[in-house]
């Protein structure tokens, strides 16, 4: 069976869904970028996170691209306020306990700082704390689960932006843009 993927660079500030019902006033949806019925998020991505969220018209798809079941890696880029530990790489790599129970061990380290593009509105800078970028890797998705893995060991989430699920990235796709693949399932 042949299968309609969109892969979409999600900016910040845009629900992860395609209607909005929770404010009198409009916030921007997928509807405002990608106009193609019969697809649907394969998992979310918080309104304040960037990057690339994957839509399918294949629920059995769906179903493997964001079920932890399936352990399909999703990478991030992760701009943190502080300067990350071996210690709290450590805590991020054998897993950390948050209130809703322990996470999977996740890929952890430092990196310099990736050439993306600006954020609008941009991060807030504070010239007396510093921040720095980390790399996280993760099989599972539990709702805000990288801000709340960052905070518990010490270093909050200024900005967050998914690069990758599975096989596929951001890879030439600028914020609001998408392209559709067509993947076989068989």
């Amino acid at each position: 069976m042949n299968s309609r993927v969109i892969l979409f660079n999600k900016p910040h500030g845009v629900l992860p869904q395609f209607t909005d019902t929770g404010t009198e006033t409009p916030r921007p949806t997928l509807s405002d970028f990608i106009d193609m019925p019969g697809v649907y998020p394969a998992g979310r991505l918080d309104r304040d996170s960037e990057g690339l969220m994957v839509l399918t018209d294949d629920g059995q798809l769906q179903a493997r691209i964001a079920s932890p079941k399936f352990r399909k890696p999703k990478i991030y880029l992760v701009q943190v306020e502080g300067m990350p530990s071996d210690a709290q790489l450590a805590a991020l790599q054998s897993g950390v306990t948050l209130n809703d129970g322990p996470t999977a061990p996740a890929k952890a380290s430092r990196i310099e700082p990736p050439d993306l593009w600006p954020r609008d509105p941009p991060v807030r800078f504070r010239k007396s704390v510093p921040d720095a970028w980390i790399t996280l890797t993760l099989t599972e998705g539990r709702n805000r689960q990288v801000r709340r893995m960052t905070a518990h060991v010490g270093l909050p989430c200024l900005r967050l932006v998914r690069w990758s699920v599975g096989e596929w990235s951001l890879e030439g796709l600028a914020p609001g843009q998408w392209c559709q693949i067509r993947v076989f399932e068989g």
